[in-house]
């Protein structure tokens, strides 16, 4: 009867443990889920034609009031970061770029103003409140993957052997920030910024290592951004001196930062700017080193 008994407790649990394993395969391994925010669909949400292109030149006001936002995440799926951890992302973008003498202030807009009015018209209405002349909107697109792996692991019961397979989870974050002229609606650049995430667990773990791995893709993505987004703009003041159409520059009254429109001193002051930000990023360098 006993030695019945112990057979009957090894079958049940065997039942109970493979149970459990199909669970987490089903809920995590082989999993394939995405989320994303198309720029294209916010600016164009009726499917509109882009209209023809418009030879007006954006008039660029020194210095600058600059608005950035995410574009608001389509689909239902839940979002990788919380409302909180966008707000921390756009402020360290914010910091990035305060410091340059022609930009006054840059404000960071919660998506939720960009997802009751879509296209041009919601993201000029967007711009009046915030008093901003330049929009640099974040789309973004990220795939997550989870896995079994060939690999698994021998875990030993009071029953015997449980043997849990292992899990390979990886998440791949695109984010991309277009700088919109809001008066004339022209694009003045964008900057791309990718990361690739690959992790390894148990198939128990992954549902949390995604979720860790997702956001911690995204901050990533954002740095790698941040960082084009900055080798960028320094192209786009370089092309100003040759591509006048690009836009024409001049300076709010008040401000002694430079002159003219889009003139030579305006050009020599930004290129100081530029060399002056690096030299103190080579001496402070060097200073650590000392």
């Amino acid at each position: 009867m006993v030695k019945r008994l112990s057979v009957i407790l090894a079958v049940g649990s065997a039942i109970v443990l493979a149970s459990c394993t199909s669970f987490w395969q089903a809920g995590a391994g082989g999993v394939r889920g995405g989320v994303s925010s198309s720029l294209v669909d916010y600016l164009y949400p009726k499917g509109e034609v882009p209209p023809d292109f418009d030879e007006t030149v954006p008039q660029l006001e020194l210095p600058l009031r600059v608005g950035i936002a995410f574009v608001p995440q389509t689909g239902r799926e839940q979002s990788p970061i919380s409302e909180a951890t966008k707000a921390e992302l756009l402020a360290k973008v914010k910091d990035a770029f305060i410091t340059l003498d022609y930009i006054q202030h840059i404000e960071a807009i919660p998506d939720t103003y960009l997802r009751s009015s879509k296209g041009f018209e919601g993201m000029q209405q967007v711009a009046r409140l915030y008093g901003v002349d330049v929009m640099a909107l974040v789309s973004y697109d990220q795939v997550a993957v989870s896995e079994d792996k060939k690999s698994s692991m021998l875990y030993w019961t009071i029953v015997g052997a449980y043997i849990i397979e292992g899990t390979k989870n990886e998440v791949q974050t695109f984010v991309d920030t277009a700088v919109f002229d809001v008066k004339t609606r022209k694009l003045l650049f964008r900057a791309p910024g990718i990361d690739k995430h690959q992790s390894e667990s148990t198939a128990i773990e992954s549902i949390e290592v995604i979720r860790t791995s997702r956001a911690g893709s995204f901050a990533a993505a954002m740095v790698n951004m941040t960082e084009n987004l900055a080798k960028e703009l320094t192209k786009f003041e370089d092309r100003l001196e040759t591509e006048p159409q690009l836009a024409q520059v001049t300076q709010r009254e008040g401000y002694s930062g430079g002159g003219g429109s889009a003139g030579p001193s305006l050009l020599l002051l930004l290129l100081f700017l530029r060399l002056l930000r690096q030299s103190t990023s080579m001496c402070s360098k060097k200073s650590s080193a000392i």
